[in-house]
């Protein structure tokens, strides 16, 4: 059997995988979580230098694959995102092969999955057509627009911007999204519960929407409903 951290791709795997298909492969990638296209985590280690040492095998494997994934390193922890570019920036077979080689890397480097930190967070815009403003937007601050219709930071360094499109928007038009695992949603209520109460859970477990004492509001978003159909 082929080691996945030395395999490289043997094909470009363009096809995006269904959610079905998502959540199969992550019963068997107990680090990794699914997240807004991505397939996202986060390790810690004990030191910075193992952090380091962590971070040159992530650049090995991504070499020998082919694949390279988004990471940020804060002293001792390592955050990582991956997806497919060349399939619109889905997650496909190479992102799951990829995500195996590196939980491989971990263990073998004394890393700890804490996939529960790797949030992400978006920006919602009220609107009732989002034609009408995503000009504007894209120019002001330098964005693209995605297949989607998101606004995108070509650098995928800053949040992304999406259009909540509704015929009774908020007085005030932007809310913040923030992505969680569904795995974390019951202690993100319960740290929530002393300044927000329970949110309005119409939507709930695909998101939560909490509302501040100005009338400003904030989703906490799981991946139920926002991984791609079958």
């Amino acid at each position: 059997m082929t080691d996945p951290s030395t395999a490289a791709a043997a094909s470009p795997d363009p096809a995006a995988l269904t959610g079905t298909q998502i959540t199969g492969e992550l019963s068997h990638l107990p680090d990794w979580r699914y997240r807004a296209g991505a397939l996202v985590t986060a390790y810690a280690f004990d030191t910075s230098a193992a952090a380091i040492g962590f971070i040159a095998a992530v650049g090995a494997i991504a070499e020998e694959q082919h694949h390279h994934p988004d990471l940020e390193w804060r002293y001792n922890t390592v955050f990582l995102a991956v997806s497919s570019h060349d399939a619109g920036g889905a997650v496909t077979a190479k992102d799951t092969r990829y995500a195996a080689a590196v939980s491989a890397a971990a263990g073998r480097t004394g890393g700890r999955a804490e996939p529960h930190r790797h949030t992400t967070v978006e920006l919602g815009l009220d609107t009732d057509d989002p034609s009408r403003i995503a000009e504007f937007w894209t120019r002001a601050l330098g964005y693209r627009l995605a297949d989607n219709g998101d606004l995108v930071d070509p650098e995928g360094r800053n949040p992304t911007i999406w259009f909540q499109v509704t015929d009774t928007p908020a007085h005030n038009r932007f809310h913040l999204d923030r992505n969680v695992p569904l795995s974390a949603l019951d202690a993100e209520r319960e740290r929530m519960r002393p300044a927000g109460g329970e949110g309005d859970g119409a939507r709930h477990p695909s998101f939560r929407v909490y509302t501040d004492p100005d009338g400003n509001r904030v989703c906490l978003c799981t991946e139920i409903g926002h991984m791609p159909g079958d």
